[in-house]
């Protein structure tokens, strides 16, 4: 190890995460971008590396509609078919340096956010928010869900694109976030602060775009209407901080959280592109009238990379007024919680500070040993899918990762550093 304590090596981790200027810099067709989705039939998923049969109802749902949005099946039964054969090949959008929300399932020609964090030089992709209800990232397939898919993929994602590309050097995202956290955003259950002072970025921009007056209203509109817009551009962000943050190699920082349906994976700053995996579990939280913890799918999507970064349930503390929506009670259980998540943690972002937490700045480290030690798991706030394909989403609350994960990472950092068992 370069550094001489492992306290010294988490030191040079975290000051790369607060040194991190993320900044949006386009839209474009995936493929364009992630060469393993160019001339083939590959999809993207969330969470660490699963076969199809043994996915959830829901993100088998979502390959369906993916395998229907790029025309590969004519309907639901033979996507089924391409899919059950191995017609499809499945990567991990961790190991393109993508993340995606909830089933994760990301295809050839679905526009993605291009992240760049300026300090490391690497790059983060992300598809776009849908919107809530029945769409894509929770297992719904339909022709309302595809059809909303192709505008996206041929109106809102050029149009977002060719408005990011005349700001010189790109959005940066970190005011954005400074601002939007002090406007009460915690970025995984609530972004609607963000996401309005997104729409504020770049509306000036879309309506002096060369482009008819028919797609600039729709394009405003739809981010008008997408409260969760931001989601996906934080995990984005938080991708790309975190890959840079990894660079360091050594440590016990967590680099970043992620779950498939079937095992929540992690991976430490110390163990590089090894995941560490544990069975998922379910959310607890609130439901959409109609729809109780018996219809909730087990835990899935790459969004707890915000969690990683410090925010989402990490930052609890800084959305008042989401607490109640994600089951967690009032005020005083998110005061609770965001003080537990500290002792986890190495320190505080200077960056992005909480008001409504005596101005301390969000979490910054999470310490794999800190969890092991004090028998404490991150808090992440997710939305919760049926576990049937086609329903989408019933509702939101909290999961926590299996500590098994932490365990398995710090007994293999000790073995690589010459500890024996």
């Amino acid at each position: 190890m370069k550094y001489k304590t492992i306290d010294e090596a988490n030191q040079a981790v975290i000051q790369k995460i607060v040194a991190a200027l993320p900044v949006i810099l386009d839209v474009v067709p995936a493929h364009t971008v992630i060469k393993e989705l160019e001339n083939k039939k590959v999809l993207l998923h969330a969470g660490p590396p699963i076969l199809w049969e043994n996915m959830t109802s829901p993100m088998q749902g979502s390959c369906i509609g993916a395998v229907l949005f790029e025309g590969w099946a004519k309907d639901e039964d033979e996507a089924r078919e391409l899919l059950s054969s191995g017609g499809v090949d499945f990567i991990p959008c961790h190991h393109v340096n993508a993340v995606g929300p909830m089933g994760g399932i990301t295809s050839a020609h679905m526009p993605v956010f291009v992240v760049k964090n300026t300090t490391d030089g690497n790059y983060a992709y992300c598809t776009l928010n849908e919107g809530i209800g029945k769409v894509l990232r929770f297992g719904a397939y339909s022709e309302e869900v595809v059809n909303r898919l192709n505008w996206m993929r041929d109106v809102l994602g050029p149009v977002l694109g060719k408005a990011l590309r005349t700001f010189e050097g790109g959005l940066s995202a970190n005011p954005i976030i400074a601002k939007s956290i002090a406007m009460g955003d915690e970025f995984h259950q609530r972004n609607i602060a963000a996401s309005l002072v997104f729409l504020k970025e770049i509306s000036p921009v879309i309506t002096k775009l060369d482009i008819n007056d028919k797609e600039k209203q729709e394009v405003i509109q739809f981010l008008a209407d997408t409260d969760q817009f931001f989601l996906n551009i934080m995990m984005a962000c938080s991708k790309a901080i975190m890959d840079g943050a990894r660079m360091i190699e050594e440590g016990t920082v967590v680099t970043a959280m992620c779950r498939n349906g079937e095992n929540f994976g992690i991976r430490i700053s110390g163990m590089g592109d090894e995941w560490f995996i544990a069975p998922v579990n379910t959310p607890q939280g609130l439901y959409f009238t109609g729809y109780d913890s018996e219809d909730a799918s087990p835990d899935m999507g790459d969004s707890a990379i915000t969690e990683a970064f410090g925010v989402g349930g990490m930052a609890m503390i800084a959305a008042p007024a989401v607490t109640r929506f994600v089951g967690t009670g009032g005020f005083d259980d998110a005061n609770r919680i965001s003080n537990e998540m500290a002792e986890i943690c190495i320190g505080h972002n200077p960056n992005f500070i909480i008001p409504t937490w005596s101005f301390k700045g969000i979490c910054l480290g999470i310490d794999a040993r800190k969890v092991v030690e004090k028998g404490i798991t991150p808090v992440i706030n997710t939305g919760i899918a049926h576990k049937i394909a086609g329903f989408g989403q019933i509702g939101a609350g909290t999961v926590n990762p299996p500590i098994a994960c932490f365990e398995k990472a710090i007994v293999a950092y000790a073995k690589k550093l010459g500890f024996k068992e």
